[in-house]
């Protein structure tokens, strides 16, 4: 798929998450939206995860540009974090092993569903 379609299909997707954001009775993120309307569009087979190969690898190879509007706009409540610079750390410190224990366990499930999806059998 040539650069410019897959740039088109994923803002496409984008903008219908914005539009559905939009037409819902209550707030709902459209970043989600649209992450679940690819998911779909995966899903239904309807796109290839190699359709969207270079876009997607653009994308991840220069990430940590997008978050550079976030990290100098947090300097904005500067004040506020220090000032509950300790309940925030024990809540990193305690949800850190969660999100560890969450993602390691989702990965084995997939694992094993995507095996006996392909017919083999547990090592």
């Amino acid at each position: 798929m040539d650069i410019i379609l897959q740039i088109g299909v994923v803002f496409g997707v984008c903008l219908a998450g914005e539009i559905i954001s939009a037409l819902l009775p209550f707030t709902f993120p459209a970043s989600v939206i649209a992450m679940l309307l690819l998911l779909l569009l995966l899903a239904a087979k309807a796109v290839r995860p190699g359709q969207l190969g270079q876009v997607s690898g653009f994308l991840l190879d220069n990430m940590p540009l997008f978050f550079i509007p976030s990290c100098v706009g947090i300097l904005k409540y500067l004040d506020a974090l220090l000032q509950n610079l300790l309940p925030i750390a024990l809540i990193c410190i305690g949800t850190t092993p969660l999100v560890f224990f969450a993602a390691g366990h989702t990965v084995q499930l997939a694992i094993r569903w995507m095996d006996k999806k392909e017919g083999k059998k547990d090592v």
